[in-house]
């Protein structure tokens, strides 16, 4: 699955579980100005790693703010 494909699926799974236009959403788009708090976050993150089976470490859960991040932390782990 490449880059792109991620992305979509990223941005698809935010757009479901923070109730939010998948249209408005971009790798630039924040997590937190989208309204997630921790526990939205710790949801997403069990979404996308459910999506795409696999697992991502704790350093990297720690330098998601964006979907472009979400979308590397997915990248590298896969």
């Amino acid at each position: 699955m490449d880059r792109a494909e991620i992305l979509g699926k990223v941005i698809a799974l935010t757009s479901e579980e923070l109730e939010v236009d998948a249209e408005d959403l971009g790798e630039d788009s924040e997590f937190k100005s989208l309204g997630a708090d921790s526990f939205d976050l710790l949801e997403l993150v069990t979404a996308f790693e459910e999506e795409f089976a696999t697992t991502m470490d704790d350093d990297a859960l720690q330098g998601i703010e964006t979907i472009g991040d979400a979308v590397d932390a997915i990248c590298n782990a896969c």
